[in-house]
């Protein structure tokens, strides 16, 4: 009895060291998330963190330890040292918080930060508000969501992508990023590594970090036209990677993948099992040739949809996922434990909204794009012309130039922005929403051009 009590005090003992490491490495970590801060480098170093990972490989040969446990270890440091690097990070959202705070003390703001298309849902979401009481659709329910919703949805989506979808492989959620976080929760565990191509939308590393889910970066480049490299892909892929996350249209480039390179990077998926997480919100707002994720087939796939873009329903909180049963079966588990049901009313209103009509939505939001990208070309900003979504992620080429230092003073001016450094390691970009009427559009880049020459 003896030798397993001085065997478990020896653990204790390691253990508290390794508590007190843990507290001298976090320290190293926040000074030196000041200095990236004072220099303007980014939080994440990936060149850095792959030096790092081929040491731990190392030691772990030479003192044979297994190798899977080592690097599990190591992405939750690197994620901590990420947490404690991040607590003042800045994204759209920062600054449209920021903007609606000056709004209520009158200040008039034009919103080019965010995407929330500025018209009204369909008529017929209207007429749902006003019967959705008297038909009763007002309890708990499924938490994959009310069946006839389901079975609406999956008619809906096979009609749209041209593939079978039945209801079995539909779940409803408050809103796209819900249905995102659920399957990066349920299906990868802490210690796991995620593979996300930048610029990107924020929340899918958040919900990662969130859930101890080391996020590896693929960056691309504005002169590689935001095309990511497969061989990249396929060099950061080793036995703790779980999944990929595909966005296409992409925001905030707008980028849609040839689809020679997106086949590859499915077959490469498929090849190391791989979970691939597809976010097509912005499928209604391709400008050119797009594919669905859905078209392939591939088993461990989860499509994410949303009401918020399509049919401008933002506040209703209304999204899906589309994925395998046995998929939607975890990612249900989850949602249960979390909000019980989405609310049958906003499922009930989104159900008749799919009878809608929105190409002239479309057509709105393509064209205001289009005025975008002339009056951004005016003015001298550098970007790549976006093949759907609706946004513009501009360049600006200024010595010293600095996006969050930029989108908190486009503010003072009565213009909201979104800093690039929010998708990734992009500081000298912003990125323009093409969700406002035509003359604003026009209004709010005429204040850039001018605090762009001010600043000259």
């Amino acid at each position: 009895m003896s030798d397993i009590n001085d065997l478990r005090n020896r653990m204790d003992e390691v253990t508290l060291k390794m508590i007190e490491l843990l507290k001298t490495r976090t320290d190293i970590a926040k000074e030196i998330g000041e200095v990236k801060k004072n220099i303007g480098k980014g939080v994440t170093d990936e060149a850095r963190e792959d030096s790092l990972r081929g040491k731990v490989i190392s030691l772990c040969d030479s003192i044979g330890l297994e190798e899977t446990i080592a690097t599990k270890f190591l992405n939750f440091l690197l994620n901590e040292s990420v947490k404690v690097q991040s607590t003042n990070k800045q994204t759209h959202l920062s600054i449209f918080l920021k903007a609606k705070t000056l709004e209520a003390t009158g200040k008039k703001i034009i919103h080019m930060e965010v995407g929330e298309p500025d018209f009204l849902p369909p008529k017929i979401v209207k007429d749902a508000l006003e019967e959705v009481y008297d038909k009763g659709f007002l309890k708990y329910g499924q938490a994959k969501g009310m069946p006839i919703f389901r079975e609406a949805l999956a008619k809906y989506a096979s009609k749209k992508f041209n593939v079978d979808i039945k209801s079995d492989n539909i779940i409803v959620s408050p809103g796209a990023r819900f249905s995102i976080f659920t399957a990066i929760t349920t299906l990868l565990n802490p210690g796991d590594e995620m593979i996300v191509i930048e610029p990107a939308w924020p929340a899918y590393k958040d919900c990662a970090l969130n859930s101890g889910i080391k996020v590896r970066t693929i960056n691309t480049t504005f002169e590689d036209k935001w095309n990511p490299s497969l061989e990249q892909i396929k060099n950061t892929i080793n036995s703790n990677t779980k999944m990929i996350v595909l966005n296409y249209p992409n925001n905030p480039t707008g980028k849609i993948l040839d689809e020679k390179l997106q086949d590859n990077i499915i077959e490469l998926a498929k090849k190391n099992d791989l979970y691939v997480l597809s976010d097509e919100i912005y499928s209604q707002y391709a400008k050119v040739n797009w594919k669905s994720v859905l078209s392939y087939n591939y088993e461990k796939s989860i499509v994410t949809q949303s009401f918020s873009k399509s049919h401008a329903m933002t506040g209703f909180r209304v999204g899906y996922a589309i994925a395998d049963p046995k998929i939607i079966e975890k990612m249900a588990k989850l949602e249960a434990l979390c909000l019980t049901n989405v609310s049958e009313p906003m499922q009930y209103i989104a159900m008749k909204a799919l009878e809608a009509d929105t190409s002239n939505n479309t057509n709105t939001v393509q064209n205001r794009l289009d005025v975008l990208a002339q009056k951004a070309s005016e003015i001298g900003l550098e970007f790549v012309v976006p093949d759907g979504a609706m946004y513009i992620f501009a360049r600006i080429n200024q010595e010293g130039f600095d996006g969050v230092q930029f989108a908190n003073s486009t503010l003072e001016k009565g213009l909201a922005v979104a800093p690039g450094e929010g998708f990734g390691n992009y500081k000298n970009f912003i990125r323009l929403s093409a969700c406002q009427d035509e003359k604003t559009l026009v209004e709010g880049m005429n204040i850039l051009s001018k605090i762009m020459s001010d600043s000259k």
